[in-house]
Parts: structure tokens; C-alpha cells; sequence
């Protein structure tokens, strides 16, 4: 593996990282419960990483990220992902997360069915607690087929998944939106 570098950036729920390579994002970390300790579990994922300023490509990801938590109807599937080690079914379940914009939810079944795969939802959800990029591959926007919210690997479980869907406005139920959808802010390719 290339040389990886890291940064600690803030956002509204607190001390996020980001971790970079020379063919993109290798990882994302959601906020521990303060810098020290996100920084720590930064470093103990990616022992080699060193701290840096970001360039452009990763400084213009933390931006979006950043915006998204503040509760801008924001598209980050445009920030380039470093997959290598990744499996393919992994692959194939982020790349589908990746679709699902702001403010919407999936279940883990419809993801299941859409890699070709209808029986595999508890494979889904093992793929998407692995996932390396939260926020990116937005693995908190999927809930479970009876509409709970299922699972969340980060600090505070469960309650963040729920605090970041509230920040986006998604309906985590068929009950109709009260102001229907929102406008989506897509960050303009160079």
C-alpha cells in the first residue's frame, strides 16, 4: 500500500477523520467521544497513516461532510474511494449505499435483491458493519424490512444512526413528508 495520511476535522456531531492515499479515501471515522479518542482509533486502524493537511481532493470531501452534518441535502458520490482490499460482495453493497441519496432510506433486503442476492440481507448488514467509510457509503441510511432502525457499529449505536437521519430529514416510516422533498446540493465535478 502507498503511503496513507489522516486529519481530524469537526463537524456538528463532533471530531470526525478521514484518511487518504494516492487513489483516494481509505477510511472514515465517525466521532468518538472526543478528538483524542477518534484520533486514537484513527491510528490504531491505520497504524502506518501519518497527520497532514488534506489536498484538495480529500480537504473538498471533509467540506462535504462537514455540510452534510450540518443538514444540506449534499451528494457525496462523487468522493473517490480507495476500495483495494474491499471484497466484491463488499464492494457491490457500497456501491449500491452509494446511490441512496440524502434524506432517503433502503432496507437490507432491498440491497440483498439488487446485488443479485435475495437471501443475503444478514451479509449485507456484516458488509455494511465493516464499512471503512461512513458517511460516504452512508450505511446509516438503511433500516430493517420492518422499518426499525437495526444496527450501528459507531459510538452511540443505534442513537447516532437515528441522530444523522434526523440532520438529513429522512422518513424512517411511510408517513408523508411534511414539507416533501428537499433540493439536493451535488458538488460540481472539476
Amino acid at each position: 500500500m502507498s503511503a496513507i495520511e489522516f486529519a481530524i476535522f469537526d463537524t456538528p456531531v463532533g471530531a470526525c477523520g478521514i484518511v487518504w492515499g494516492e487513489r483516494g479515501v481509505v477510511g472514515l471515522q465517525l466521532p468518538e467521544k472526543d478528538e483524542g479518542a477518534t484520533r486514537r482509533r484513527l491510528q490504531k486502524r491505520y497504524p502506518n497513516a501519518r497527520e497532514a493537511q488534506p489536498p484538495t481532493e480529500a480537504s473538498d470531501a471533509v467540506a462535504a461532510i462537514v455540510a452534510l452534518l450540518s443538514g444540506e441535502a449534499v451528494d457525496l458520490s462523487w468522493v473517490q474511494l480507495d476500495m483495494d482490499g474491499v471484497t466484491e460482495f463488499d464492494r457491490q453493497v457500497y456501491e449500491i449505499m452509494r446511490t441512496v441519496l440524502p434524506g432517503a432510506t433502503i432496507t437490507y433486503g432491498e440491497i440483498a435483491k439488487r446485488i443479485g442476492e435475495p437471501g443475503a440481507a444478514r451479509a449485507v448488514g456484516r458488509a455494511l458493519g465493516a464499512n471503512p467509510f461512513p458517511i460516504v457509503v452512508p450505511c446509516h441510511r438503511v433500516l430493517g424490512a420492518d422499518g426499525k432502525a437495526g444496527g450501528f457499529s459507531a459510538v452511540g449505536g443505534v442513537e447516532t444512526k437515528m441522530r444523522i437521519l434526523s440532520i438529513e430529514k429522512a422518513r424512517t416510516n411511510d408517513a408523508p413528508a411534511l414539507f416533501g422533498d428537499l433540493p439536493l446540493a451535488v458538488k460540481p465535478r472539476r
